[in-house]
């Protein structure tokens, strides 16, 4: 199952509505198919999505929205999702997602939600899902079209047996035997204990630490035993995670974690999102896991990399616009394509970004100035 646009409305924080696009919407060229994962037709997947935005622009609230999307179409209960606090008291949400099953065939499916002050709990008020084949698809701005004669289902009173907080689409997830992997990476934004785990690849730690010859967890009973020996040194052993901290840096427990997820995910064609993803990391490893998941012999199933950053130099590694976002927060939160903004590929994003031309996503002067003026006074 392929995620290939979201649609949301009434979300309290957000003063427009929101479309998140997954799929290649500018023009593909030869070059370009090396680095995304075909559809079908003439349609490509973005295996990385990027969400940019300075402090406070509402960055971490659209990776939000993305993964209230994929729980949603996971069938998991919306209650039970730690993101739903993205619908605030919403008392009319719409979310309209566009997927792919595998079978090739395309859905759409429409969820309203409303907040029941009472018992504090969300239910859904109505529901419809379209279908259609992807071979009826021949141009990209049809691909999210359908008119009436392809419901296949609605949302009834008579479904008692159907939490009110879980989608009908769950029938036909059963039907397809589909699930999407999520690997939700925001417990490790600033949290780094490296958890227990029986697979480390050996090469995963070089990469981050030359230093480090091995790393491995054993489990018994009673207790768990970390194996870590540096290269000519004699191993050492530690019977806590946190005691990592004394001998790895941040960075390399970090990337541990993170490609350790990505492997798994790049297996499994899931969905990876990672909240400030260079927190903790340098350029080169950032980019690194970035060029992983457009390099189509190792991303051979569709998987896709979301995340956000403050850093510019990042958007340097895309060579595309459109599969990169601009959050910003004036009265309200906008989500923005750059492919809308900035019309030309050639032109080098984190120089428009950083210059202002793109309005809103660098500090306003005045409170730079006054900043100045109030650190300036201090001294």
């Amino acid at each position: 199952m392929k995620l290939l646009k979201i649609e949301a409305k009434g979300l309290p924080l957000f003063k427009q509505d929101i479309e998140i696009s997954f799929i290649a919407t500018q023009r593909v060229s030869e070059e370009d198919r090396d680095t995304l994962h075909p559809l079908f037709s003439n349609m490509y997947l973005n295996p990385t999505e990027a969400i940019i935005g300075i402090n406070a622009s509402g960055k971490t609230s659209a990776l939000k929205i993305i993964l209230l999307t994929l729980g949603i179409v996971n069938n998991d209960p919306i209650n039970h999702l730690d993101c739903k606090d993205i619908l605030g008291k919403t008392q009319n949400a719409v979310i309209r997602i566009n997927f792919m099953s595998n079978t090739k065939e395309i859905y759409q499916l429409e969820t309203c939600i409303r907040y029941e002050s009472e018992m504090r709990r969300y239910m859904i008020t109505d529901e419809t899902i379209w279908k259609k084949s992807s071979d009826v698809v021949k141009l990209k701005k049809t691909i999210h079209e359908f008119d009436d004669s392809m419901i296949i289902a609605r949302r009834s009173n008579e479904e008692a047996f159907l939490s009110d907080d879980v989608s009908i689409v769950i029938a036909q997830n059963k039907k397809n035997k589909e699930r999407i992997m999520i690997s939700d990476m925001r417990e490790f934004t600033n949290n780094n204990v490296l958890p227990i785990s029986d697979m480390i690849p050996e090469s995963v730690i070089t990469f981050l630490d030359p230093s480090v010859e091995s790393l491995s967890f054993e489990k018994n009973e009673t207790k768990n035993i970390i194996r870590l020996k540096f290269v000519g040194q004699d191993e050492m052993l530690l019977n806590d995670a946190k005691e990592l901290d004394n001998y790895l840096s941040s960075g390399t427990i970090k990337g541990i974690i993170v490609f350790t997820h990505a492997m798994n995910v790049l297996k499994a064609g899931g969905y990876m999102l990672v909240d400030e993803i260079e927190n903790h990391f340098n350029k080169e490893i950032v980019t690194t896991l970035i060029r992983f998941f457009m390099d189509t012999r190792l991303n051979k199933n569709g998987a896709v990399l979301i995340f956000t950053t403050h850093y510019p130099e990042l958007l340097d590694e895309y060579d595309r616009n459109d599969s990169i976002y601009i959050t910003r927060n004036r009265d309200g939160i906008t989500i923005e394509n750059l492919s809308k903004i900035l019309k030309r590929n050639d032109i080098k994003k984190s120089d428009a970004y950083q210059s202002g031309f793109l309005e809103g996503t660098t500090p306003a002067y005045k409170a730079y100035m006054q900043l100045k003026k109030n650190i300036s006074s201090y001294i």
